[in-house]
């Protein structure tokens, strides 16, 4: 590959270079991916390396941007698989679990629109079928009262984890209950 095809693939933001090359700006000592959305460099300012590796061991640091140090860098697979983890290890606390969504940096409405993009469902929708599962569970498996299930579960009040299981299974928890009872 000549010098002149890979300023082309600069030029073009070409991802399907990415990887096979990288390339640096002299003078501000960072490395790139071709697909890098970073403000395009002076031709006679930039360098081309195969590898990052070699970019590093010549002294240019990684671009933060597109992550030139990374394989396979994709910051919103990343947010979705945080957020997801988030979900499944704290749904049933409703005011921490927000306080530890917020930390992962982008707006709520972003990070719902990321998430469903990702897994096909909102956060919210994502939380309610964890929810409905662990109290499913709840009530089949344990003894536990209804008022104590709803409570482990994320709910605040009695009537709000009723009318939310029923509108999704049919049934009222006790009823549930008696009908799926081992």
């Amino acid at each position: 590959m000549t010098h002149d095809e890979m300023w082309k693939a600069v030029l073009d933001n070409d991802k399907s270079y990415d990887g096979i090359f990288f390339y640096a700006v002299k003078t501000t000592g960072i490395y790139c991916r071709p697909s890098c959305k970073s403000k395009r460099p002076k031709r006679e300012n930039i360098c081309f390396f195969n590898s990052s590796k070699e970019a590093s061991d010549a002294g240019f640091r990684p671009c933060k941007r597109c992550r030139s140090d990374l394989l396979d860098y994709q910051p919103i697979n990343e947010i979705a698989k945080g957020t997801k983890r988030l979900l499944d290890e704290s749904f049933f606390k409703k005011s921490e679990l927000n306080d530890e969504l917020r930390a992962l940096g982008v707006s709520e409405r972003r990070m719902a629109e990321i998430f469903k993009q990702k897994y096909g469902v909102t956060p919210s929708e994502y939380v309610n079928s964890l929810r409905l599962e662990e109290a499913q569970l709840l009530l089949v498996e344990t003894n536990d009262d209804i008022i104590d299930i709803s409570y482990s579960v994320g709910f605040t009040g009695l009537s709000s984890f009723y009318r939310f299981f029923k509108n999704r299974t049919g049934f009222s928890p006790a009823l549930y209950r008696k009908e799926h009872k081992r």
